[in-house]
C-alpha cells in the first residue's frame, strides 16, 4: 500500500508544507506504525534547485514507511462547471491513498458531467478529487466529514473562512453555489459550480 502528499509548488514556494508534513507521518503512524517522522521539508528543499520553470507545479510525493518517489508536474486549474451525485455508503478514503479504485469507479458513473459528488450514509463528503465548500450567500460552509480532509480545507478553518456542517442532499438547493479545493486549487481560484448543474 502507498500513500500520496499532492503539493503546491508556485514559483519557488511549497503551499501548506507543515500541513502536508504533518498528515503524512500521520498516515505512516496510523497505517504503518512507523514512530519516527520523516521531515517533508528537508525532503523536498534538495528539488528546488533543479526546478528551472516558473509556474505552477503539483509536487507528488508518493510513500508508505519512506518516501518512494518525489517528481514534479506543471498544473493547470481544471475547468469544473458541473456536478452529478453518486453514492456509496462503503467508501473509505481517510488516508490519501495512491491507488483510487473505488473512487474511479464513482467517476465512471459521472455521464455528462465534469466530476462527482459522493454521497456517504445521506450525506455530502467531496467530489472525486477535492474537498467540497458551499455558499449559502452568507458564509461558506464545508462538510462535516469529508472522505480526506484536506489541507487546503484544514487552513481555511484555522483561518475560520469557512465552517463546518452536516450537508445532506436535500440542503444542496439552500446553496448557490459550490466550490472545489484542493492542495492545488485554492479557495481564491474560485472553481464554481451553480447549484443548477449539480445533478
Amino acid at each position: 500500500m502507498q500513500l500520496l502528499e499532492t503539493i503546491r509548488f508556485d514559483s519557488g514556494v511549497f503551499s501548506n508544507l507543515e500541513l502536508h508534513h504533518k498528515r503524512m507521518n500521520n498516515s505512516r503512524k496510523a497505517l504503518f506504525n512507523c514512530d519516527d517522522e520523516i521531515n517533508l521539508d528537508l525532503s523536498l528543499s534538495k528539488f528546488v534547485t533543479k526546478i528551472k520553470s516558473h509556474g505552477l507545479f503539483k509536487c507528488r510525493v508518493v510513500y508508505d514507511t519512506q518516501i518512494r518517489s518525489i517528481e514534479f508536474v506543471p498544473y493547470k486549474i481544471p475547468q469544473i462547471k458541473s456536478l452529478k451525485i453518486v453514492s456509496c455508503n462503503e467508501i473509505e478514503y481517510s488516508h490519501k491513498y495512491a491507488v483510487r479504485d473505488e473512487i474511479n469507479k464513482l467517476m465512471a458513473q459521472k455521464g455528462n458531467a465534469d466530476d462527482v459528488i459522493i454521497l456517504k450514509n445521506g450525506l455530502i463528503t467531496d467530489s472525486s478529487f477535492a474537498n467540497l465548500l458551499f455558499c449559502n450567500g452568507k458564509q461558506w460552509l464545508t462538510p462535516d466529514f469529508p472522505l480526506l480532509a484536506g489541507t487546503q480545507r484544514a487552513k481555511l478553518l484555522e483561518l475560520n473562512r469557512i465552517v463546518t456542517a452536516d450537508i445532506q442532499l436535500s440542503d444542496i438547493t439552500n446553496f448557490t453555489k459550490a466550490r472545489l479545493i484542493n492542495a492545488m486549487i485554492r479557495f481564491e481560484d474560485e472553481v464554481d459550480i451553480v447549484v443548477d448543474n449539480i445533478w
